[in-house]
């Protein structure tokens, strides 16, 4: 049976908006890659009665929860006490962890405030989880309420701290809490791109149905789409072994929609596929506003760029547009020297049934240019990337091409 887990975090700054939560983010990463299953992220304001309620919640619905936040001197501290309140038991003084906090003080050459003794109260039954560079320490409780168990482990929020603690400390009581030896989870990214995401999902039916093993998610940003594998298993060879099945389904029924893993972007694979090569690309781009020579030039191994630049107010529209477009990405790849040369076009009016905006681009090679006339439509927020991408796409698909009939 998998084991759950909930995570929350506590804090005004939080729930304002003011700090971005990452140490949920971080501690969701650790438990997952030992096969805990996260079912909740909950984050709640510094209130005595949400974070009452935040905790009753948790222990009735999660085998293992975590928050961090709350610990500290102040008023405002109130996770000990709500844990206390929402299980229904009492603070109860520990007064070693009272001597080590007064020695921290003492180190430092400080008298501890009047205050700071609230730090050393833990509801009845806790463990305490040592804190060796800070004043707050931790909470371990076993929980047993409405015929459920859950243990609570409460940490501070201060990053460092948090993951000092849980590494020396609570990782390995929660490792050795475990029904059995332990899993590891591995999630496998598949990067696609050319595709619109309903349409993907209607060539994959099975692959993302519910329930299936291994799950397979969906998700979108700016036109590339990313097929999460997780899978859980004792060691890293065996998530592998069951991954490769679904991964191999996916690439035989995508094809070359695929570009690639992980973090691959598809400036990432243009840039090997060119230095694998030796060729060289100059790009001249408009609609795109330089986003696809930045993309390249941002990478730290990837020099094959001869020239980039953002042309001016040139219009590629009409009927000669093609014409045009193509014999000047011929003109740019001859006058460069360069193995391969593309232009991103202007945004031309509408030339089609829909009414949608468009845009040329070609891509002149050694065996003459590759010419397409996209889209340009959709969300403000994606046209610029969408529209770079097609173009690495393009560049994709000829290098691609050279590669499986032996070129170069």
């Amino acid at each position: 049976m998998t084991t759950t887990a909930e995570i929350i975090a506590i804090g005004d700054e939080l729930t304002s908006g003011q700090r971005l939560d990452t140490n949920s983010q971080w501690i969701s990463e650790q438990l997952g890659g030992i096969g805990i299953r996260i079912l909740f992220h909950t984050t709640v304001a510094d209130d005595i009665k949400s974070n009452i309620a935040a905790f009753h919640n948790a222990v009735r619905r999660a085998d293992v929860v975590i928050c961090t936040g709350g610990l500290g001197p102040t008023a405002d501290d109130l996770t000990r006490q709500s844990i206390a309140e929402a299980i229904g038991v009492p603070l109860i003084q520990d007064d070693d962890a009272l001597t080590t906090i007064k020695n921290m003080f003492s180190r430092r050459d400080r008298e501890m405030p009047e205050r700071n003794i609230v730090q050393a109260l833990f509801p009845d039954g806790s463990h305490v989880i040592p804190n060796p560079h800070g004043t707050a320490p931790g909470i371990d409780l076993q929980v047993s309420v409405d015929d459920t168990s859950s243990r609570i482990f409460a940490l501070p929020g201060v990053p460092a701290e948090m993951k000092e603690m849980w590494n020396e400390t609570v990782f390995p009581r929660i490792v050795a809490s475990l029904p059995g030896p332990p899993t590891i989870t591995t999630h496998t990214r598949i990067k696609c791109f050319g595709i619109g995401e309903s349409d993907l999902e209607q060539r994959l039916p099975d692959i993302i149905r519910r329930g299936r093993i291994p799950t397979v998610g969906i998700t979108v940003s700016k036109a590339t789409i990313t097929l999460r594998i997780t899978a859980s298993g004792a060691n890293p060879e065996e998530c592998q072994a069951i991954t490769q099945p679904t991964a191999d389904t996916i690439h035989k029924i995508l094809g070359d929609l695929v570009f690639g893993y992980d973090d691959d972007e598809l400036q990432h694979v243009v840039a090997r596929q060119l230095n694998k090569t030796s060729q060289t690309i100059a790009i001249q781009e408009t609609a795109t506003n330089g986003q696809l020579s930045q993309w390249l030039t941002e990478l730290d191994d990837f020099d094959r760029l001869t020239v980039a630049s953002i042309l001016p107010a040139q219009r590629y529209e009409g009927e000669a547009a093609q014409t045009r477009i193509t014999s000047d990405a011929m003109e740019l790849r001859n006058s460069t020297h360069s193995d391969l040369a593309i232009i991103v076009g202007s945004i031309a009016p509408p030339c089609n049934e829909n009414g949608i905006p468009t845009v040329h681009i070609a891509l002149a090679h050694q065996d003459g240019v590759t010419h397409r006339l996209v889209n340009y439509a959709g969300h403000p927020d994606i046209l610029v990337a969408r529209t770079a991408k097609q173009g690495l796409d393009i560049i994709r698909h000829h290098l691609l091409s050279g590669e499986l009939s032996g070129e170069r």
